[in-house]
């Protein structure tokens, strides 16, 4: 079985970290995701999906990221119910948090967060991954190919 759910979108609201009675970090925020295709004539559509993040991810978000700041999410989906005081039944769907990623937006005026980090620095388990010090990675030269003269044994 799979279940992967990868989002990259705006925060929507101020970040609120909050304690369980046992003392793990919990933080629940909603991402807007915008959809990738648009009829002639209308608007965008956006998606607003909730997501969790428990203990050092909770605390990462929390400290790193704000509300309106784009953030790359990594998690699986999870259902769950509950009836309020009424006795209503409710149906929750949300995306609990496994990885976030920083986009490479720069550090917007008048935020309180204090990123400096290298764009796309992946995080695991709330820890920002090291990135190569050299800026300049090559993956690949021109003279790295050879000119094809005939298209003889070429395959398409």
């Amino acid at each position: 079985m799979l279940n992967r759910v990868i989002l990259m979108g705006r925060i929507t609201q101020d970040l609120e970290l909050r304690q369980t009675p046992n003392g793990s970090s919990v933080l629940t925020f909603s991402v807007a995701v915008d959809r990738g295709y648009v009829k002639q004539g209308e608007e965008r559509q956006t998606d607003f999906i909730t997501c969790v993040a428990w203990n050092q991810r909770a605390e990462f978000i929390n400290n790193y990221f704000s509300k309106g700041r784009m953030i790359a999410v990594e998690g699986s989906l999870r259902t769950r119910t509950y009836d309020d005081k009424n006795g209503s039944r409710h149906y929750v769907t949300e995306v609990y948090v496994d990885n976030v990623s920083f986009t490479g937006e720069p550090k917007q005026s008048g935020s309180q967060t204090s990123y400096s980090a290298p764009a796309q620095a992946p995080v695991q388990n709330g820890n920002v991954q090291s990135m190569p010090e050299n800026d300049n990675v090559v993956i690949g030269d021109i003279n790295d190919f050879e000119e094809i003269l005939s298209d003889d044994g070429v395959p398409f």
